[in-house]
């Protein structure tokens, strides 16, 4: 495989930052739902109860294999994965548009927290990952030529 340049090695590091924090932040805020389901939230069937519970254990767990750089092809097909399930609650259940607008949440969001994802399955975790060290290679990057 071809070796990346610093530029490129820096840019997958932001990305799986940004979407590690991204799915932290989602995991924990479901947390509440261990407690039991509040008052004002009628519409949680059990199921969505249990989906809610698993979300607040995978997504935290995802997130810090995204953080550390860890199984980030597996991780990332996964949180994927549940992208993929957040846009079709937001579109059929939310009846959103793909903007959001002043009339509500829309897709977007959604979608691009999906193309971080997608972007991470297709090209790895980058040189400063612990997916690097586990493989054995050297990690080198390449001087960007401008």
């Amino acid at each position: 495989m071809k070796s990346l340049t610093i530029p490129q090695g820096l840019a997958l590091l932001l990305l799986r930052l940004v979407v590690g924090a991204v799915f932290v932040w989602a995991g924990t805020a479901k947390w509440f739902i261990w407690s039991g389901v509040p008052e004002g939230m009628p519409e949680m069937t059990p199921t969505l109860v249990n989906l809610t519970k698993l979300l607040s254990i995978v997504e935290p767990l995802g997130a810090l294999a995204l953080l550390l750089g860890f199984l980030t092809r597996w991780a990332a097909t996964g949180l994927a994965i549940i992208m993929t399930g957040s846009l079709y609650f937001v579109y059929f259940m939310f009846h959103a548009g793909v903007f959001t607008s002043e009339k509500g949440t829309g897709m977007d969001y959604n979608l691009l927290i999906l193309a971080g994802c997608v972007v991470l399955v297709a090209f790895g975790a980058g040189p400063w990952s612990v997916d690097r060290i586990r493989n054995g290679s050297s990690g080198a990057l390449q001087k960007n030529k401008l």
